[in-house]
């Protein structure tokens, strides 16, 4: 997937006093906030108009231009936000080398909070997109970055030597999957009942410790000897 890179454009300040950098900032955030605010309603991405974005931000449509090239930019840097820092915070827990147990339960704390969080990238990931479609690319992408620094990150810690490349990143993507599928559940669960939320926790926790347990157990087979001619 080709990531789309941050650029830092302003579209000018109101008064001397503010930064225009930090009027742009503000106005960037606002659009993509309001496309999430509308994709909230179950729409598509590619449903969405740059009219109605910019009019829910409230900023004329020629501002839109001074921070996204056009509505798939605008759509591949919610993408990029939603997985950026979450990818960034659950390194940190894997690489923090706790054992595995440990490693799974807080790297299902983390994802627990971010969703909790930020519950409007969760619904636009649970949505189905197209495979042509460029939100639809952009999710697979942040899915596969995921998996890759996962597995990278599991084989540095020395536990799953026995397995291959390919064995060992569908490990990962079993993982990731498990997560993603964990997203929907931990957005209905309510702050009233949180003895439910507790097993849902539960749940996710156990779910990936036995896809752990599976891999640890799992040996690949070899590959067959070509017969001598």
């Amino acid at each position: 997937m080709a990531r789309l890179r941050r650029r830092d454009r302003d579209d000018g300040a109101d008064t001397p006093s503010e930064a225009p950098t930090e009027k742009g900032q503000r106005t960037r955030r606002a659009l993509a906030d309001a496309a999430l605010s509308l994709l909230s309603d179950g729409r598509g991405f590619e449903a969405l108009s740059l009219r109605e974005v910019t009019r829910r931000a409230g900023v004329v449509p020629a501002a839109f231009y001074r921070h996204f090239k056009d509505m798939e930019d605008l759509g591949l840097t919610i993408v990029d936000d939603c997985g950026r820092l979450l990818r960034e915070m659950l390194r940190e827990v894997r690489q923090a080398r706790l054992p595995t147990d440990d490693t799974v339960r807080q790297s299902v704390m983390v994802f627990w909070m971010y969703v909790r969080a930020n519950p409007q990238y969760f619904r636009i990931a649970a949505n189905r997109y197209g495979r042509n479609s460029a939100m639809g690319r952009a999710i697979r992408g942040e899915v596969d970055l995921f998996v890759d620094e996962m597995a990278k990150d599991v084989r540095a810690q020395g536990t799953v030597d026995h397995l291959s490349e390919a064995t060992l990143r569908n490990v990962c993507s079993l993982v990731v999957h498990t997560m993603l599928n964990a997203a929907v559940d931990i957005l209905e669960a309510t702050e009233a009942d949180p003895a439910a939320a507790r097993r849902l926790v539960e749940d996710f926790v156990q779910q990936v410790q036995i896809i752990f347990i599976g891999a640890n157990a799992w040996r690949d087979a070899m590959p067959e000897e070509t017969p001598a001619p």
